[in-house]
């Protein structure tokens, strides 16, 4: 896998898990968490040949993007298989997958459940239970879940906890279902990686599609875009495609196949532009994204932290623009009282140029031989 030097957070995880020692550890988003939680969970799979393992994720992106670290790492052990158990896929498959006695057992709580209820899994042999990105777990709501679940895990086991930020919520997580855990934190949490080159563009509502294609003209490699809602992420797409972009979506509106393969495109290099709800803020492990763009900013301050984290990753250089407009004002203060408490870089910030006259030619967006300049786009819409 070409891991020659661990990360930080694995350094610190690997040996207290192999330990058999429960664990909470929170480090900066793109730090390697996956390794250092698949790493010591395969070893004690290899050691302890009647017991299985249960990641929960709190998205099938994230899911999906374990079983492929698992598969790689494992890829000389075939005894350790997994069954990826998310939603969006056929369950028939997954109940056969999971009849075959899979070694870790991947998954999202909501479909886990319903293999719960139709008794087409058995957990009772769960050793160790990892649950990442716990604090996107208990925002997204699945607090409930995970307790309806965790009646069916033995008590005796271990449990790994991984997260990118910490509240008072995780600790009462912690109490719960962690006996005398370590614990350790690499770095600040919510704190964004010093790898990221943050800036801003001031624009108004009128003008904010035109702001971004200025600032796509000026980019260079792959980009994800965060929108607010589906119907935003769909709205933009349709935009940015009208000026023959390449253009993929993700949201949780779309079927597992249709994200699947927006995701495969965009991680292959056939789709340049990504457009996305923060279901992709967490999980979307695609290297070398070299841009990340919020159309819109996120609802919570801490999910700034997180869209940006998608690039500048593995040690790679990153660049993050958010797109200001009046509206936005409260919630970038918040953002910014967040990276000052951090000590994070502040990031810097610019002015939209004035867009040119719907008479005049304008700039041409560049990445594609087919697209039009936009004042002959528009004039064939009117």
């Amino acid at each position: 896998m070409e891991f020659h030097e661990p990360t930080p957070i694995q350094s610190q995880a690997i040996p207290i898990a192999l330990t058999g020692q429960d664990l909470i550890a929170t480090a900066q988003t793109g730090t390697g968490k996956t390794a250092a939680f698949s790493i010591p969970t395969a070893t004690s799979l290899l050691n302890n040949p009647q017991k299985i393992a249960l990641v929960l994720a709190p998205t099938r992106e994230l899911a999906l993007q374990i079983e492929l670290v698992w598969k790689e790492l494992t890829r000389f052990s075939p005894e350790l298989r997994a069954a990826c158990v998310i939603g969006g896929t056929s369950f028939s498959m997954q109940s056969k997958a999971l009849s075959r006695q899979p070694r870790l057992i991947i998954a999202t709580p909501g479909r886990l459940l319903d293999h719960l209820n139709q008794r087409t899994v058995n957990l009772t042999k769960v050793g160790v239970l990892i649950l990442d990105e716990a604090d996107r777990m208990l925002d997204m709501g699945f607090a409930p879940q995970l307790t309806q679940i965790l009646r069916f895990v033995p008590r005796d086991r271990q449990t790994l906890l991984f997260s990118a930020t910490w509240e008072s919520e995780l600790d009462q997580l912690a109490k719960k279902y962690l006996r005398d855990p370590a614990r350790i934190a690499v770095g600040t949490t919510s704190q964004a990686a010093k790898s990221i080159e943050q800036s801003t563009v001031s624009t108004t509502t009128k003008n904010k599609n035109d702001t971004l294609l200025d600032e796509l003209n000026k980019r260079q490699g792959s980009i994800l875009i965060f929108a607010r809602t589906k119907s935003r992420t769909d709205r933009l797409s349709r935009y940015l495609d009208s000026y023959g972009l390449e253009v993929g979506r993700i949201h949780g509106g779309r079927s597992q196949g249709q994200r699947n393969l927006a995701l495969s495109g965009f991680r292959s290099g056939q789709i340049r532009i990504l457009v996305a709800t923060d279901i992709a803020a967490r999980g979307i492990d695609v290297a070398e994204i070299a841009h990340v763009i919020n159309y819109d900013l996120p609802q919570k301050a801490e999910d700034y932290v997180h869209r940006i984290g998608r690039t500048g990753r593995a040690g790679a250089t990153g660049q993050a623009l958010s797109i200001l407009t009046p509206e936005d004002h409260e919630q970038w203060r918040e953002i910014g009282k967040l990276l000052k408490k951090t000590g994070s870089t502040l990031p810097a910030s610019q002015e939209s140029p004035n867009r040119p006259a719907p008479g005049n030619t304008g700039k041409r967006v560049e990445f594609r031989p087919r697209v039009q300049p936009r004042s002959d786009v528009r004039a064939q819409r009117q």
